[in-house]
């Protein structure tokens, strides 16, 4: 699709059944886990969103950020804040596949968040339209809402409250809400901090376990069936989708003993040198059969600052370390257009890898020196790649915007912001899955978050 391009040098007995109900009026009860929490202003919101909306000859990628009191959606191309959305509380920001729309995980629910993006197809081509961001007043309820995953053109919801499991079409976000006949409803065993990756055909690895430990990994059929499973997985969190083979989707997860991969129809342990080995932040590429990870080796550190990153292979199940020479945090690790490895670290350089040989490919100097804060919600430096494969890195220390060619290893643009970012995400019209009937080369990075 034409985009406007720079100038500048579940369980053993996992529910099957819907549970919907509408959104909860004075006197009614809150809506249940995976309800969709459609207002009566979303329906308007829809209509006059598409009555103000503009026909333009391409899209230019749209950078939504959080800062304290709301959001503000940039034009990356023109550096013009769009719109500004005033909302409190801690805000994490999830693609929700399609391209378009953001999941907002605040409180209890995931709030749909329009960017303003539109393409449509007509027969051989597209048409790409604008309209002004903002928030659906749809929803979908879950309590402690936390990761979202789109694999494959479909989105998995992951409510760590109760271990529900809300899956959908990720088009289905493309009228700004969500209808009960759109979603499927699923559960693990116990609550607990967990992840679900809908499979291309059909089935849902998920992981398994409690508020006080997890170590188990299972892929099940839609008929609840498990059909593989790993219990050696300590502390399970982050997951990436690798290339996939002929036998299906490949996916790694971290575990504090060293990753375990799926791959095939069965789970494989990455050996590691160390005792205790943590990869809780994975990044993966449809196109490669390398995962990018965090490398951590301290359990004992209250904020460990690693300066190695790993490079999983899915084919042989082996991890190759590089050291950086200087540290980075979680928000720091992203995957470019071609499948680079992109990791910003404290002296403010963009390292961007060969992620099979390891080789630094180029290394761009973007922010100044920096450190991770003592809170992880607080402002940071954070990397995120569009589907245009520019890479847009935030600088909270002095509000800025940055972009980087990823290709050609060069800083193209600097742009002033008027809050201080926090969160970061960035839509292009694009979906950053691809459909099921053909194949993409984007970006696939999710739980990029620690554990808290």
């Amino acid at each position: 699709m034409p985009i406007v391009t720079r100038t500048l040098c579940l369980s053993t007995a996992m529910a099957a059944a819907l549970a919907l109900s509408s959104c909860a009026t004075p006197g009614s009860s809150a809506p249940k886990a995976g309800a969709p929490t459609n207002s009566a202003s979303s329906a308007a919101g829809e209509e006059d969103g598409n009555a103000d909306r503009q026909e333009v000859d391409g899209l230019a990628p749209r950078a939504v950020l959080t800062y304290d009191g709301g959001l503000m959606t940039v034009d990356t191309e023109t550096g013009e804040v769009v719109a500004k959305t005033e909302t409190d509380g801690f805000l994490r920001l999830n693609n929700a596949g399609d391209g378009r729309h953001l999941l907002i995980s605040d409180g209890d629910e995931f709030r749909i968040f329009d960017s303003g993006l539109i393409a449509e197809g007509h027969g051989d081509h597209d048409h790409y339209y604008e309209t002004a961001p903002a928030l659906t007043g749809a929803g979908i309820a879950a309590p402690e809402a936390a990761h979202v995953v789109a694999h494959e053109g479909r989105t998995a919801l992951f409510a760590d409250g109760t271990g529900g499991i809300t899956v959908m079409d990720s088009a289905a976000f493309s009228d700004g809400k969500v209808t009960p006949d759109e979603v499927e409803e699923h559960s693990t065993d116990t609550a607990h901090h967990g992840v679900a990756v809908p499979l291309s055909n059909g089935d849902l690895l998920l992981t398994q376990g409690t508020a006080e430990s997890r170590n188990t990994v299972q892929v099940v059929s839609p008929d609840a069936k498990v059909l593989a499973e790993t219990t050696d997985c300590p502390g399970v969190h982050g997951e990436a989708s690798a290339q996939a083979t002929d036998q299906g989707d490949v996916v790694t997860l971290g575990c504090e003993n060293g990753p375990v991969i799926y791959r095939d129809g069965a789970f494989s342990k990455v050996p590691v040198e160390e005792q205790y080995q943590r990869s809780g932040n994975q990044f993966g590429d449809h196109g490669s059969p390398i995962v990018l990870a965090d490398y951590k080796t301290d359990p004992d550190a209250e904020q460990e600052r690693p300066t190695r990153i790993g490079l999983i292979d899915t084919r042989a199940a082996s991890m190759k370390t590089v050291d950086l020479g200087s540290p980075y945090w979680f928000r720091s690790l992203a995957r470019g257009a071609e499948g680079e490895a992109l990791v910003l670290t404290y002296d403010g350089e963009l390292n961007i890898l060969d992620e099979e040989t390891g080789g630094i490919v180029h290394e761009v100097k973007v922010t100044g020196s920096w450190e991770e804060p003592a809170e992880w919600q607080s402002p940071g430096p954070a990397v995120k790649v569009g589907t245009d494969g520019f890479a847009y890195v935030t600088e909270p220390a002095t509000k800025k915007l940055h972009v980087v060619d990823v290709a050609a290893g060069t800083l193209v643009d600097s742009l002033d912001l008027p809050e201080t970012p926090v969160e970061l995400a960035v839509l292009t019209g694009e979906a950053e899955a691809p459909d099921h009937d053909h194949e993409d080369n984007h970006d696939h990075a999710q739980n990029e978050e620690e554990d808290h």
